[in-house]
């Protein structure tokens, strides 16, 4: 098989896993709360990513670590999984999937927001542009004018506030994991391991440390293989065999669309117009912005 042929299978594998969790997590929250949800679904995500270590022969890697670098995962560890999901299960607790996948999908442009201050970038007036462009999703979304014209009520506010957080949280773990130069599924495994010891620490203080009934077990293990750990090898597969980033990295804008229709059938939502409408804004904004930096 041709490399960008097996680029694509695994870009689309990777994007089809990733359709489904907004649905996932929607349907886990009926039974798990968010920090539980979070430590079960880390833990096995540090499993199935140890695994692959272990069939990559990548643990040797471990022992050349030094003290900074540990410190290093630490902090990522903090940002995500612990801090990033913790914020975007709760925003999914208290929103619509539709609502709170969406709205979490703004991190491109909270990264170019972030990169002027702490990668010392300029923004030029076209990017101003696309932003504003992306903004304005966020408000159609945040408002639902659909809903309010219709007397069902708005978003709730602080819904929306958690899951922009989570853009935010997402785009500086983004920022700082590009710093860090170690091979990736190593320091992806230990940014897990970290995660999952704050969980851990966090339910234990919080006294909400409870045994998780099947189906809210069974939402945590697929999370935590399909959201959290082997679907981002799958990803980083895709772009290994791929002749540019480009060519795969363009997919992604797919999922968002796919993960609409899957909320709609699995969780049973009615996707508003002002949804649509509303991503669209989003990723014309991303587009028009990874456009003008090309």
């Amino acid at each position: 098989m041709k490399p960008q042929k097996r680029a694509y299978l695994f870009a689309f594998a990777a994007i089809a896993c990733w359709s489904t969790v907004g649905s996932a997590f929607k349907l886990s929250l009926r039974y798990a709360a968010p920090q539980e949800l979070l430590l079960y679904s880390s833990f096995v995500a540090c499993v199935a990513l140890s695994l692959i270590m272990l069939i990559q022969g990548k643990f040797t890697l471990l022992r050349r670590l030094t003290m900074k670098e540990v410190m290093m995962s630490a902090f990522l560890g903090l940002l995500n999984p612990f801090l990033y999901y913790s914020v975007l299960l709760k925003a999914y607790d208290l929103l619509q999937a539709q609502e709170a996948g969406t709205l979490n999908y703004i991190w491109p442009l909270v990264l170019v927001l972030l990169s002027i201050p702490m990668l010392k970038q300029k923004i030029s007036f076209g990017s101003v542009v696309a932003i504003a462009v992306s903004f304005l999703g966020i408000v159609v979304i945040s408002t639902h004018p659909d809903h309010i014209l219709n007397h069902e009520g708005a978003v709730n506010p602080t819904g929306v506030a958690l899951a922009v957080g989570s853009a935010l949280l997402w785009a500086l773990y983004w920022i700082f994991n590009v710093k860090d130069q170690r091979e990736a599924v190593s320091k992806l495994f230990l940014n897990f391991c970290f995660g999952f010891l704050y969980s851990l620490i966090a339910c234990a203080v919080s006294c909400n440390l409870h045994t998780p009934t099947m189906f809210g077990l069974a939402g945590a293990i697929y999370i935590g293989l399909f959201e959290m750990g082997i679907t981002f090898v799958l990803w980083l597969y895709a772009l290994k065999y791929s002749s540019t980033t480009a060519k795969v990295s363009n997919l992604i804008y797919l999922s968002p669309f796919i993960s609409l229709i899957i909320i709609h059938f699995a969780v049973g939502e009615t996707i508003l117009p002002s949804t649509v409408a509303g991503l669209l804004m989003i990723i014309s904004g991303i587009i028009l912005q990874q456009y003008l930096k090309r």
